[in-house]
């Protein structure tokens, strides 16, 4: 009995495993018979294969920032009398040479200073006859030493005198209409102006009424945050560029790193040098400052356009010959220009697409 049991059992499993191979035998096949993405000769033609390098690792961070007068190269200029302003020849933005007029002080002091002149010209004159006479009288007998002397001291005193006015006349423009008119001391444009027509003016007045700045060099102030603060560093090479000429990297470097924080922004401040020959730095435009330095430290690096982010994770499509390519995982450490640098996944000498990898990537993932 128990034989004629086992007999049906053992023929349905027979027949069941039987079933399940059938049914597995196209599966099988058709994991046989696939093979891998290879790239068509046509879009092999013009790819761009390019090499992992390894070289000194470039540090870069990106600010932003707002270009500024350079200081030193910058004239607040001082009214030295009192007065009423008049004919002002500038205007704001003016470019001016020096020895340039920009306008005229009407000031009852330069009036004060040629009168000065006018007497101590009369004194001196005075002095000269005086003198002349004594030393007539003295060569005849009726004038004694001591009177030459004295005659000599007054001359002497008057030449003193006329000298000390005219040198007064000279540091206020050496006019002697009554007007102190304003000079430009150094080439430049006129950054900022105070003065309007018919003003009065004082010299002990805290604003000056105009100011000249040379703009063939400017200050870009760069905001750095406390996590990156020494991630820059003096004579750090510098890249700015700016929203009125998108394509156009001004090169500079860091001239002076700020030992202070902004109590309200929490930043501290870089200074960036600039050269500005053609004036397209203008004070007050918005800058984006990229500082690059190097740590002495190689490191592996790729090219950009051989880099692939996808779900998370960055890729490159490692290539083997013969139209075949891996996808391979990275670690990207960091980036400047067209270098990504790479902590792991691939090595020196690996050889990289790096043209049309993404669509060689949807096809290998296929």
């Amino acid at each position: 009995m128990q034989n004629k049991l086992v007999i049906p059992i053992l023929s349905f499993v027979t027949a069941a495993c039987t079933m399940m191979q059938a049914c597995n035998a196209p599966a099988e096949k058709n994991k046989e018979t696939k093979t891998s993405y290879i790239i068509p000769d046509s879009l092999l033609k013009r790819l761009v294969i390019d090499t992992v390098k390894q070289g000194e690792q470039i540090n870069s961070i990106t600010l932003t920032g707002q270009v500024d007068f350079d200081q030193d190269r910058q004239v607040n200029i001082f009214s030295l009398v009192s007065g009423n302003v008049q004919d002002i020849k500038i205007q704001l933005g003016d470019y001016v040479t020096k020895g340039h007029e920009l306008a005229i002080v009407k000031s009852s002091e330069m009036a004060g200073y040629t009168n000065n002149l006018v007497a101590a010209q009369t004194n001196l004159t005075a002095a000269r006859k005086q003198l002349d006479a004594t030393q007539a009288l003295y060569k005849s007998g009726l004038a004694s030493i001591l009177d030459v002397t004295n005659a000599q001291a007054n001359y002497d005193q008057a030449v003193a005198q006329l000298e000390m006015v005219r040198r007064i006349l000279r540091i206020n423009g050496n006019d002697t209409s009554g007007n102190y008119i304003i000079k430009a001391p150094i080439d430049g444009f006129i950054v900022q102006k105070y003065a309007t027509n018919f003003q009065a003016i004082r010299p002990d007045n805290s604003n000056p009424v105009f100011t000249i700045s040379d703009l063939k060099d400017v200050w870009v102030w760069g905001n750095v945050y406390e996590a990156n603060i020494d991630k820059i560093h003096t004579g750090d090479q510098v890249d700015v560029t700016t929203l009125s000429y998108p394509g156009r990297v001004f090169k500079g470097r860091v001239d002076k790193i700020m030992h202070v924080l902004d109590p309200n922004s929490k930043v501290t401040k870089v200074r960036v040098v600039i050269d500005n020959p053609d004036y397209a730095l203008r004070p007050q435009m918005f800058a984006s400052v990229t500082a690059t330095n190097t740590g002495h430290k190689q490191a592996v690096y790729i090219p950009l356009s051989a880099l692939i982010f996808d779900h998370s994770q960055y890729y490159v499509l490692v290539y083997h010959g013969a139209g075949r390519a891996d996808i391979t995982p990275i670690k990207k450490m960091g980036s400047i220009g067209d270098k990504v640098y790479v902590e792991e996944g691939v090595k020196p000498g690996d050889l990289l697409i790096a043209s049309d990898a993404l669509p060689i990537y949807d096809q290998l993932n296929n």
